[in-house]
C-alpha cells in the first residue's frame, strides 16, 4: 500500500519569525500524536532552506523547494540549482506548480527538464499538472492533463518513475475555496496512474499522486480515503500548524 504524503507549499509567504513559530508547531504536533501517520514535507521560498534545516533536520518533517533551473551552475541570474537545494539537504522539489505555468509561462517541456535535472541531483521532483476552469468546462481535462504529464513521460526514463511524485490541481480550486469533489479528484488521479501504467505498471503502483486544490482539515479525509488519493500538495492551510496537523491526521 502507497503511503500517504502531505506536502506543504508555502509559495511567497513567510519570515523567520513566523517560519520558526509554524515549524515548532508542526514537529511538536506531530511528536504528540506519536506514530506519524504520513510522510509529510514543506516547500519554502529559497531564502529558508537554511531556516529548515537547521530547525527541522532529525524531525519528521522533510523539506524542499519550489522550484529549480534546469541549469547546474552558471550566467542565471535569480535561478536556483538541484545542487543548491541538495546543499542544504532538501528532499523535494515542485516542478511546474499552475502559478509557475501561468506567471511564468513555463512550458510542459521546460517542467520535464526540470524533473530530469532533480532527478540528476537525487531530488524528488513534486510534478504538477492541472487544468484551468475554463478547459474543465470545455471538456478537456483529459486532455490537458494528459499532455502535461506526457512530456515528463516522454523524456524520464521508465525505471525512474519510480522516484517521482505527482500531485494533481485543478487550476480553478486553487486558492479559492473552491475544493473538487472526492469524485472528480478520483477521477483525474486515476486517469493519471493509468498514463503511468502505460510506460511502467510498477511504478504506476508505487507512485503518490497528490491532491491540490484547496485541502483542508474539514474535507481531506474524505479526499485521501480515495484508492489513487495518496496526501495533499497543501498551499494556504500550510501556513497554520494546525490545519496542516489536522490534514496529517485526517489519514
Amino acid at each position: 500500500m502507497r503511503r500517504k504524503l502531505v506536502i506543504g507549499n508555502w509559495k511567497m509567504n513567510g519570515n523567520r519569525a513566523a517560519n520558526s513559530a509554524l515549524l515548532s508547531g508542526v514537529v511538536a504536533g506531530l511528536n504528540a500524536d506519536g506514530a506519524a501517520r504520513a510522510d509529510c514535507a514543506v516547500c519554502v521560498p529559497a531564502p529558508y532552506l537554511a531556516q529548515c534545516q537547521a530547525e527541522l533536520q532529525g524531525t519528521a518533517v522533510a523539506w524542499g523547494g519550489q522550484d529549480l533551473s534546469v541549469h547546474a551552475s552558471g550566467a542565471y541570474t535569480g535561478e536556483v540549482a538541484a545542487s543548491m537545494l541538495v546543499d542544504f539537504a532538501s528532499r523535494y522539489v515542485l516542478c511546474g506548480h499552475s502559478e509557475r505555468r501561468a506567471y511564468h509561462n513555463e512550458s510542459s517541456e521546460l517542467v520535464a527538464q526540470k524533473a530530469l535535472a532533480a532527478l540528476a541531483a537525487g531530488l524528488t521532483p513534486v510534478i504538477c499538472v492541472g487544468e484551468t476552469l475554463e478547459q474543465r468546462e470545455a471538456g478537456t481535462t483529459e486532455s490537458v492533463i494528459c499532455g502535461q504529464l506526457q512530456a515528463a513521460l516522454d523524456v524520464i526514463p521508465a525505471a525512474e518513475l519510480t522516484k517521482v511524485v505527482l500531485a494533481y490541481e485543478p487550476v480553478w480550486a486553487i486558492g479559492t475555496g473552491k475544493t473538487a469533489t472526492p469524485q472528480i479528484a478520483q477521477d483525474a488521479h486515476r486517469f493519471l496512474r493509468a498514463r503511468l501504467e502505460q510506460k511502467n505498471p510498477e511504478a504506476a503502483a508505487g507512485v503518490q499522486i497528490l491532491y491540490g486544490g484547496s485541502m483542508k482539515p474539514e474535507n481531506a479525509k474524505e479526499l485521501m480515503a480515495q484508492p489513487d488519493i495518496d496526501g495533499g500538495l497543501i498551499g494556504g492551510a500550510a501556513l497554520k500548524a494546525a490545519d496542516f496537523l489536522g490534514i496529517i491526521h485526517a489519514v
